[in-house]
């Protein structure tokens, strides 16, 4: 008589998928295959713990009602609104229209202007020698005082609308190509920031508002308003938006303390020497802080939102990770985000000023005072400032990161458990 077989053992199915109940299933199938992906936004939330998405909460709920608070308050009122600076004299009227001829030597243009009449524009010389191509449409000031000079019309500008709004409309349309419903939000986002900056950020300013605290109001608005728009509301969109916030605040406190240090007035740049004249309340020297703090908002927020994704990913493909793991893998993909992020600051600023370094590097000076001078200094410490908060607030991230994220799941097969209670016999197969 054959023996009776011994009872197989049956494993947790959740504990083979290398998740666990709180976490695993609420995103379908996942278990390792790349679906992670395209985990919604509920899945997102599910995968840190309820007392993470409570202290995330209990954190950034009281920044948002600051943040709106703050702004209702300091809301301007009695800013210097748009014409206080004309850019033509009292009989001057300006003109558009299109060059059709070619420049005589004493540097008058033909113009063909909108309505149709056909003048002269008297060009300055750089402009002539640098060439006015045939058919460039342009603005020019109508002068009739400056007709002893050989024209009553004096070029102002080339009229760009048309290039640049062809150029927007292409950035547009190649971000929502590539991105979809997200680069939609993503638009969106920033058009919501730009009509900050226009409404309320410039407007107080110019109202003699204290420069750093409005800096930090715009700042956080802009990234409430951005991130969730761009990435959805989920623990992990407001980890990377924790992690924004606490390298803001480093960066303005470095911003304010370096720029006292480092005697940096703002009074090197033409702009800011002629603003007080038009708007007296301007506290030039503390747009210095304000700027630094607006300018690294962008590269910030771009380090903050990928370490947050990178140790999402990082428990997706590792759910045995341990968190302190987690830390270590998630800041070897920092590293290499600080170095190539590094580098983008430094070269934006070379590109926008190279006119200006070109010049300097002329001068009979060492390179030590060249870089601590005047308008170059400014953004030397602006560059220095925004790297170290942005720098730091990797980290930061990465370590809120791999404290919100699910936490780690246990071996597969480290809990097989018998289908039927070893105490009652197996049933004797039949002879």
């Amino acid at each position: 008589m054959p023996r009776p077989p011994r009872p197989r053992p049956r494993l947790d199915p959740t504990r083979l998928s290398g998740h666990s109940h709180s976490h695993g299933h609420s995103h379908g199938h996942s278990h390792g295959h790349g679906h992670g992906a395209r985990r919604s936004a509920a899945g997102d939330r599910a995968a840190a713990t309820p007392g993470a998405r409570r202290a995330l909460a209990w954190l950034l709920l009281p920044i948002l009602l600051l943040t709106v608070g703050g702004v209702i308050a300091s809301w301007p009122h009695d800013a210097p609104g748009r014409g206080v600076i004309d850019v033509t004299a009292d009989t001057a009227g300006m003109v558009t229209g299109d060059v059709v001829g070619q420049a005589t030597p004493d540097g008058l243009v033909p113009v063909r202007l909108d309505d149709g009449t056909e003048v002269t524009v008297l060009f300055p010389p750089e402009h002539i020698e640098a060439g006015i191509p045939d058919g460039a449409t342009i603005r020019a000031l109508h002068i009739p005082e400056a007709e002893a000079a050989g024209s009553a019309y004096v070029f102002m500008d080339y009229d760009r609308q048309a290039p640049i709004a062809l150029l927007a409309a292409l950035y547009a349309l190649v971000v929502v190509a590539v991105a979809r419903w997200r680069g939609i939000a993503a638009m969106l986002g920033l058009a919501a920031s730009f009509a900050i900056v226009v409404t309320y950020t410039m407007p107080s300013l110019l109202a003699g508002s204290p420069a750093l605290p409005v800096a930090l109001l715009t700042s956080s608005a802009v990234m409430f308003l951005t991130l969730y728009l761009a990435h959805g509301i989920s623990a992990r969109t407001s980890t990377a938006l924790l992690g924004t916030m606490i390298g803001l605040g480093l960066t303005a406190a470095l911003a304010q303390g370096a720029a006292a240090a480092a005697r940096i007035t703002g009074l090197s740049d033409e702009y800011a020497r002629q603003l007080p004249a038009f708007a007296p309340a301007v506290d030039v020297q503390a747009l210095v802080t304000c700027g630094i703090v607006l300018a690294g908002l962008g590269v910030l927020n771009d380090v903050t939102i990928t370490q947050a994704s990178a140790v999402w990913e990082l428990r997706e493909v590792s759910p045995t990770l341990s968190r302190r793991e987690l830390f270590r893998r998630g800041m070897r993909i920092g590293r290499d985000h600080i170095a190539s992020t590094v580098y983008t600051i430094a070269f934006a600023y070379l590109g926008a000023a190279l006119p200006l370094l070109l010049t300097v590097s002329l001068i009979n000076q060492s390179l030590t005072m060249t870089l601590t001078s005047g308008e170059i200094a400014t953004e030397v410490v602006r560059t220095l400032v925004g790297s170290i908060g942005l720098v730091l607030a990797i980290p930061a991230t990465t370590a809120i990161a791999a404290i919100v994220v699910a936490a780690p799941a246990e071996p597969a097969g480290a809990h097989a458990v018998p289908a039927e209670d070893a105490s009652e016999p197996a049933r004797p197969a039949p002879a």
